[in-house]
């Protein structure tokens, strides 16, 4: 007992430690704030893609890496990096580049960011094929998945069944793997789990990865994958396919003559065109959901640290802005590293209930005419 109660309050202490570490190492950084920060660029330069990924600026310098540009032009096809770009914007705001590309201003109405070829007086938006930032992070996120499975995967085929349990990281996957089957798939699909187990155990285990990704502030982390619509459109309509083209006779019964009063469905279709209209409705609940929750969990984290520089220049006096912005960098270093623990807890939560509701969904679909 007496052990225990020593344990604890080494452990209280070393995080106090590191907390005052990271107030010491932000205090620093803040002093540096002298200038006025464009808290909109910050959100959006992690939010938004880009053809670069951008690590982190020292002394006004940004460190970037270049990704490949891949574009099909007037002239053909055109693959260089994106370091061709220049960094100082033209007249209009544009970025120029190489055969006559250019990326367009960010605060262009239609557009923004995207690679255009100046054709005379005009702008045509090329065949875009480049490995954006996203598009990278996308190939991190499913290579580390991929070694996540297959690293279990492995040593299944070497044991047998009567083997004693694997132990470490395989052991972990093991558990983790098996809690998500049995808790979410199996209870919700019983027999045919075996068969929807696959694209769901997917679903969860990589938007797990990418959420988790995403938290990591350098790379290979730090792209926000999940909070981009394109990503959970594609798993959402992933899930809307399945379950409408693996759905019984009895299934779409219940759509186009559901068991309700007969003045509900004739001579005005209300119900059936309710029930039609819910097939849309449930995948795109799930699109926004996981869309919403991810890209707002991480303004939210930028927008605590971003509290630091605008305290910083909050008056034109500078004893006000010392005192106001050191004692905003404790408050904010407590608030982000909240925000961070809240993180890793919604990461597990937005994954689970994504797979959840699709499992639902699709149990659902499988329904059969009463005996």
């Amino acid at each position: 007992m007496r052990n225990n109660v020593v344990k604890k309050k080494m452990n209280m202490r070393q995080f106090k430690y590191l907390f005052l570490l990271l107030c010491m190492l932000a205090f620093p950084l803040s002093l540096s704030a002298k200038q006025n920060i464009d808290v909109k660029d910050i959100l959006w330069g992690h939010i938004k893609d880009s053809y670069e990924w951008h690590v982190t600026t020292i002394n006004h310098h940004p460190v970037v890496i270049n990704l490949p540009v891949i574009v099909k032009t007037s002239t053909g096809w055109k693959v260089f990096s994106s370091a061709r770009f220049s960094e100082k914007p033209d007249a209009n705001g544009d970025r120029p580049g190489p055969y006559n590309l250019v990326i367009r201003n960010a605060n262009a109405k239609v557009s923004p960011n995207k690679i255009f070829e100046k054709v005379g007086k005009t702008q045509v938006r090329p065949v875009d094929l480049s490995i954006t930032k996203t598009v990278a992070v996308l190939f991190i996120d499913a290579i580390i998945l991929l070694l996540c499975v297959l690293i279990p995967a492995r040593w299944c085929k070497k044991h047998k069944v009567s083997d004693p349990a694997p132990k470490g990281f395989t052991g972990l996957m093991h558990m983790f793997i098996m809690s998500v089957y049995q808790d979410i798939v199996v209870a919700s699909l019983g027999k045919e789990a075996p068969k929807y187990g696959p694209w769901l155990l997917t679903c969860f285990f990589f938007i797990f990865t990418a959420n988790i990704m995403g938290i990591v502030p350098f790379p290979p982390g730090g792209g926000n994958l999940t909070g981009n619509i394109t990503c959970t459109f594609f798993l959402g309509v992933t899930t809307f396919l399945i379950t409408n083209f693996t759905g019984t006779r009895q299934y779409w019964k219940d759509i186009f003559w559901p068991k309700v009063p007969l003045w509900l469905k004739v001579p005005v279709p209300l119900m059936p065109f309710i029930e039609f209209f819910g097939i849309f409705t449930k995948p795109l609940a799930l699109i926004i959901r996981l869309f919403a929750n991810m890209l707002a969990g991480h303004a939210i984290a930028l927008s605590f640290a971003a509290i630091i520089f605008i305290m910083f220049n909050i008056s034109n006096n500078m004893v006000v802005n010392y005192v106001a912005g050191g004692g905003m960098s404790v408050v904010s270093v407590a608030l982000s590293v909240f925000m961070m623990l809240l993180e890793l807890l919604v990461s597990y939560i937005q994954a689970m209930v994504f797979t959840m509701l699709s499992s639902v969904f699709i149990s659902l679909a499988h329904v059969h005419a009463e005996e």
